[in-house]
């Protein structure tokens, strides 16, 4: 079986239930397990470097606006792999490679690859879709075993979790310029780790009833939503979590600071009350992936005051103006 991966999160997933070395071929953000840096790299980014969160929007819409992708893909290298399955998405455009591109160049391929497209909404379609890729890899049993063991940790860390009580109101920012609040899985860890997210809220999915306790995995939102400041302001956020999309911590912190210099920074509930986490977008709830179990564990932790339930070494830390 030779394995071409275009997503992180299905890298992520791949090397978890031990289908590394299966892996032929890889995104350039594919960078999670450690030691994946002699597996070739095929696509690469258009949207510019060194650039601000605001030009980088700028970018983004200008690339979707012509309908064009925001990433290349190296065809003849891929190609020249001759992979029998490659996993990619079709959730979003801005993420990785679109599926169009994916299923155009597999079409000239003889054989032609099986293509699996994980597009999922919440946790337990990240469940899913770790049985879904340990199928197609042969893999099945070590994928029910990882499966099994992340569940475990998730209802380890809910067993911390206070049902009975509203929690605080959060507010997950998902990019910074222009302001854009967090969907699709997000706030359903969210909610699940006992708190609010009212920018965002989930909803129950069709004849799922009132979808509270066990029944919480048929809530899910919507995709992320842009919002002005004066919204971000009156949604009164006790906490707020600074996670932008596909951005390391270092830059996070930057990203954070211009924030903070904005005149309606200070009015902002979480400012006053100093809650406010910055979190590794480029490793942390931005990819459907195993690792957000390790995110669920840092919310229940950071939310409900129990260090200890936070993973060793989660990238994260409190903003200090």
């Amino acid at each position: 079986m030779r394995i071409v991966s275009l997503l992180p999160s299905a890298t992520e997933i791949l090397c978890l239930i031990g289908g590394r070395a299966l892996l032929v071929g890889r995104s350039h953000e594919c960078d999670f397990p450690l030691g994946l840096e002699s597996v070739p790299i095929l696509t690469s980014q258009r949207t510019p470097d060194g650039a601000s969160p605001a030009e980088i929007d700028a970018a983004v819409r200008a690339q979707l606006s012509t309908n064009s992708s925001l990433y290349s893909l190296d065809t003849a290298l891929l190609a020249s792999l001759k992979p029998d399955l490659i996993l990619t998405q079709d959730l979003c455009r801005v993420c990785s490679i679109d599926l169009n591109t994916v299923l155009a160049l597999a079409s000239t391929l003889s054989p032609a690859p099986q293509i699996i497209c994980l597009n999922p909404q919440g946790l337990e379609d990240v469940y899913d879709d770790i049985l879904r890729v340990g199928a197609a890899a042969g893999l099945s049993t070590q994928a029910a075993a990882a499966v099994v063991s992340l569940r475990e940790r998730f209802f380890r860390a809910s067993d911390h979790v206070n049902q009975f009580i509203d929690g605080p109101n959060v507010a997950f920012l998902e990019w910074t310029d222009p302001l854009f609040i967090g969907g699709h899985w997000t706030p359903q860890l969210i909610e699940r780790a006992g708190a609010r997210h009212p920018m965002n809220p989930t909803q129950g999915l069709p004849d799922s009833g009132a979808a509270a306790g066990p029944q919480a995995a048929a809530r899910v939102a919507g995709k992320s939503i842009r919002v002005p400041p004066e919204i971000l302001i009156a949604s009164r956020p006790e906490a707020l979590i600074i996670c932008p999309c596909g951005v390391p911590l270092p830059q996070v912190r930057t990203m954070a600071a211009a924030l903070s210099n904005q005149p309606w920074w200070p009015e902002l509930s979480a400012v006053r009350a100093g809650r406010i986490a910055l979190v590794d977008g480029n490793q942390m709830f931005n990819r459907p992936g195993p690792r957000l179990v390790d995110a669920f564990e840092w919310l229940v932790g950071w939310l409900n005051d129990r260090p200890e339930l936070i993973p060793t070494n989660f990238p994260w830390e409190p903003f200090r103006e």
